[in-house]
This record gives structure tokens, sequence and C-alpha cells, in this order.
């Protein structure tokens, strides 16, 4: 008797990918995609924020998608980050065995505890990753004076 060895990486995605097959050949006639994506209005940009003692600093992932089609907006409260990423030009006989590609309109709105300085923000992006550096706005000290009664 021969017993087949998989690992258990490759188990569980061919697992998945089965039943994947048999659920997509069964139920797709009844509950066919295109009824879910036309309910998502706007995709989450996944994000990670820092805190440190005089700035915030908000990176966010967003890999295949151009500077040009990226959109910041800044207040002393609140940032929005957004960006649309479209789908390659369509090609005739272009067949897809298997997308996990997301193409649409992302959109994400990160508040603040502090405000920010918005005039001294940075933005940049490399390798697929936003990063904005936000400077916290200076409270001025509170200052106690006396004053004498003349």
């Amino acid at each position: 008797m021969k017993y087949l060895i998989r690992k258990p990486e490759t188990f569980m995605s061919n697992l998945n990918d089965e039943i994947n097959s048999l659920l997509r050949r069964n139920f797709d006639t009844i509950f066919p995609e295109y009824i879910f994506e036309k309910e998502i209005k706007g995709l989450s940009l996944p994000v990670d924020i820092q805190e440190y003692e005089n700035e915030y600093k908000v990176k966010a992932e967003m890999p295949g998608i151009k500077k040009e089609d990226v959109n910041i907006e800044l207040n002393k409260n609140y940032l929005t980050v957004s960006a649309e990423k479209n789908e390659e030009k369509e090609e005739k006989n272009k067949k897809y065995h298997k997308t996990e590609f997301r193409y649409g309109t992302y959109s994400r709105t990160v508040y603040f505890p502090h405000e920010v300085n918005v005039n001294d923000a940075k933005a940049k992006i490399d390798n697929g990753v936003l990063t904005i550096d936000l400077p916290k706005l200076k409270k001025e000290e509170e200052h106690t004076k006396k004053i004498e009664i003349k």
C-alpha cells in the first residue's frame, strides 16, 4: 500500500480550491458573483497608524496604484486617503482561471485624538506603501499671570 503525503499548506490550498469549485458549480446560477460586487461601494485601504511624541505616521498599502491616482485630504482632526485602481486594458480572448486582484475606488478616513499641523504634513509613496508624516499641532503653553490692581 502506497501513502499519499502532502504538505499542510499545499493540502489546505488544494482543499480550498476544490471546495470553491464545488460551490461555484452548484450555486453560481443561484448566487452569481456580480450581485455582491454591485453592493461594494468602496474598498478599504489597510493602514498602520503610529503615534510618537510629536507626530503621527500613517502608512497605507497601495500595491499597483499610481501616485497620480491617489487623493489625500487633511483636516486638523482627520485624514482621508482615497485612490482609484483600474483594471488593465481588456484583451480579446482573455479568460481568467482565477482572479483575486481588486479594482475600484479605495478609501480610508483616520481620526486623530490630537490636532495635526496641516501645513507641515508630508507624504511619499515607495514600493506600494504610502507614508504620511503628520506633526502634532503644538499647543501654546498656558501661562498664569498675576495682575496687579492699581
